[in-house]
């Protein structure tokens, strides 16, 4: 199928320059370049506009999982009729296995999986593996071990009807594809057996499988909608595996001979250096680990064994999801890695960060040294899975430029006239009561503010400070701090609750800068803006302060006592885009107009919903679709009181949720 671009308008100013040459770059086999894009100049839409004219399969990488969830919601709505997937991290929390050999402290790996995101990922394989029309939609998780797209695809169910298997070889191929029986009630990356029907639950998928026997031979084929149990007949279908990481059976006797081997000759290196504590540790811990593999096929931590199951040498670099690429695609796909300038180092940083931990558990007997190999992708052999690639910035790095062998290619023109905002620059004396003079002015204007700080600890403070009336003059300012320990599902519906008005002012740290998209805003404030480091420095000032530059009333305030060479740097920058924009509207008779985007759902429907008593829902008033994800949005809410222990508000959501599954039937 063909990708095929849906919008209600056409490139203007420069874009369609700026999509000629890359769409020609690619064309030409160049493999890298970069588009510098101011913010708001339509960046995305210009990339979907380059993918509809090369029609490659693409992966765009973001550095965060806020922005990633809004080029995803951008890349869906431009490719309504084609493959676009979301892969990110599916921890909600995460606490890597380590140990502190100062305090003799051991901490195991804690986590806790969000199983949308889980669905969404592996929704993206089988995507990559069944389609040509594929644009996945990724954070810089997609260099991390995943297991081998080989191993995957080898597991692939293919059915069609009239197809000759037998009830329980079907239901053995399942369990060895990691679908768990259940007699009862059917959830995702389960199957039930009732007479002569199975009923295989996809774990990447919204519909239940309905597979009919006669003679050990498919005689029907359906899909079944979940809540409303609308059937609709089809002639084949493919199931992929419920997990990324699959081990054959018969590869697990030679691994276990391996691991063994490994043990051993470990255990001999620590009981040299006079290490018996750790070696006796290291005996223990990894005996039982092969008792469980030879048992149950599985352990706590197997990944840590993953080099021996995948058929890896010491060192090999690990199967990521650019290996789906190459096997579905070869070389010929695109990569577009979103804010190149903070999104490269991110992927060159990983690597060195995760060996130092794993080498600690391995120096103190907690692991084998094979651990090492279940890593992300160094720099190089990311680099080396690259065919093409544009770096997309509003301020490339020098690397990114050097790359491209100077192919960069300029878009400063907002569609919408818009230029970079004003600045001021104003002394950090009473700096917090002058934004919240400023606050109050926009609110009653109608529209948002963002507030920069340094540190979370001081944005968390700074919104308690704001929330309160008695500081802000009974204004009623509804303040929201944002950050990095935010769940990331919770961060875009922060920002979606901003354009919304359900909050007039957002403090951040650095999430208030790359690519956030948010046209309501017509203030940026940088608090201590002459502080010398990351966040003080030229491409994070520029950063923040293109948020204000989707509104046409967009101004900056710099809180400084002085002027530092990234002020100034940063300062000439957006004063010389702005001149080139100014002129460009008085050649065209421009007048700037604030941009109108609209407020897209949450990618997963009712994840955002925190009150503690069900709604009052009256079935008929509500369409079909919207009682599903009334019914999604309370199932989740079930579940959150469950793990709180609150089971009798538990209970209530169960009865309204029973009550919208009747209406339904």
């Amino acid at each position: 199928m063909k990708f095929e671009l849906t919008a209600d308008f056409k490139p203007t100013g420069d874009q369609p320059e700026a999509i000629e040459k890359l769409t020609e770059g690619i064309n030409a086999d160049i493999k890298d370049q970069v588009l510098l894009g101011v913010t708001g100049s339509g960046k995305t839409y210009t990339i979907a506009n380059v993918i509809a004219n090369t029609q490659k399969p693409t992966l765009v990488i973001s550095h965060n999982k806020t922005l990633a969830a809004q080029l995803y919601q951008e890349f869906r709505d431009f490719f309504p009729n084609n493959a676009v997937g979301f892969f990110i991290s599916y921890y909600d929390y995460y606490l890597p296995e380590s140990y502190l050999p100062q305090t003799d402290t051991y901490i195991a790996k804690e986590t806790e999986v969000n199983e949308e995101i889980d669905k969404l990922r592996l929704k993206a394989t089988s995507q990559i593996l069944s389609r040509d029309d594929v644009i996945i939609v990724a954070s810089v998780s997609c260099i991390y071990n995943l297991g081998s797209p080989l191993e995957y695809k080898r597991y692939v169910l293919d059915l069609q009807l009239g197809k000759e298997i037998s009830p329980q070889k079907l239901k053995e191929k399942l369990v060895e594809m990691h679908y768990m029986a259940n007699r009862w009630e059917l959830a995702r990356g389960q199957f039930r057996q009732r007479g002569n029907l199975i009923q295989i639950f996809p774990a990447y998928s919204e519909e239940i499988l309905e597979i009919k026997y006669e003679d050990n031979r498919i005689n029907e084929l359906a899909m079944r909608e979940v809540f409303s149990g609308e059937k609709k007949k089809i002639d084949s279908a493919v199931v992929y595996p419920a997990k990324h990481y699959l081990t054959d059976p018969e590869v697990i006797q030679p691994a276990l001979k391996e691991i063994r081997q490994d043990l051993a000759n470990q255990v001999k290196e620590l009981r040299k250096k006079d290490k018996l504590v750790e070696a006796q540790r290291l005996e223990q811990r990894v005996e039982y680990d092969m008792e469980m593999i030879q048992e149950m096929g599985y352990v706590k931590g197997i990944e840590n064994y993953s080099r021996y199951f995948d058929n890896r040498g010491p060192g090999d670099p690990p199967h990521t999801l650019l290996d789906y690429y190459q096997h579905a695609y070869g070389d010929d796909f695109l990569i577009v890695i979103d804010e190149s300038h903070i999104t490269v180092p991110q992927i060159g940083g990983m690597y060195r960060g995760d060996q130092s931990r794993k080498q600690t558990l391995i120096d103190f007997g907690f692991r084998l040294p094979s651990a090492l190999d279940n890593r992300p992708l160094k720099f190089d052999e990311f680099m080396a899975r690259t065919s093409q690639v544009i770096y997309s910035s509003a301020t490339p790095r020098d690397w990114e430029k050097d790359q491209a062998e100077g192919r960069v290619i300029e878009q400063l023109i907002r569609p919408t006239g818009l230029v970079e905002p004003e600045i001021d620059i104003r002394p950090t004396a009473n700096q917090v009561e002058d934004v919240i003079k400023e606050i109050v002015d926009r609110k009653q204007k109608g529209e948002r503010i963002l507030v920069t700080t340094l540190t979370k600890r001081l944005a968390e403070d700074l919104s308690r400070y704001l929330n309160d009336p008695n500081h802000t003059e009974d204004a009623d300012i509804k303040v929201q701090y944002i950050h990095s320990d935010v769940d990331s599902l919770e961060r875009s519906q922060i920002l979606t609750n901003l354009r919304k008005g359900e909050y007039d002012v957002l403090v951040g740290v650095n999430l208030l800068r790359e690519g956030l998209d948010l046209p309501e805003v017509s203030l940026v404030a940088i608090l201590d803006a002459d502080i010398s480091g990351f966040l003080r420095s030229k491409i994070s000032l520029i950063q923040t302060m293109g948020r204000a530059a989707r509104n046409s009333a967009g101004e900056v305030i710099l809180y400084a006592d002085k002027r530092t060479e990234a002020m100034k740097e940063a300062i000439s920058e957006v004063n010389r885009r702005r001149q080139v924009q100014l002129d460009y509207n008085q050649e065209h008779g421009i007048t700037p107009e604030t941009i109108k985007k609209p407020i897209r759902g949450e990618i997963v429907p009712g994840w955002s919903q925190r009150d503690d008593q069900p709604l009052e829902i009256d079935p008929e008033a509500l369409t079909p679709k919207e009682i599903k994800e009334k019914i999604s949005q309370l199932t989740r809410q079930m579940n959150r009181f469950a793990g709180e222990l609150e089971f009798e508000k538990a209970a209530r959501v169960r009865d309204e949720i029973d009550k919208l599954k009747a209406w339904l039937k």
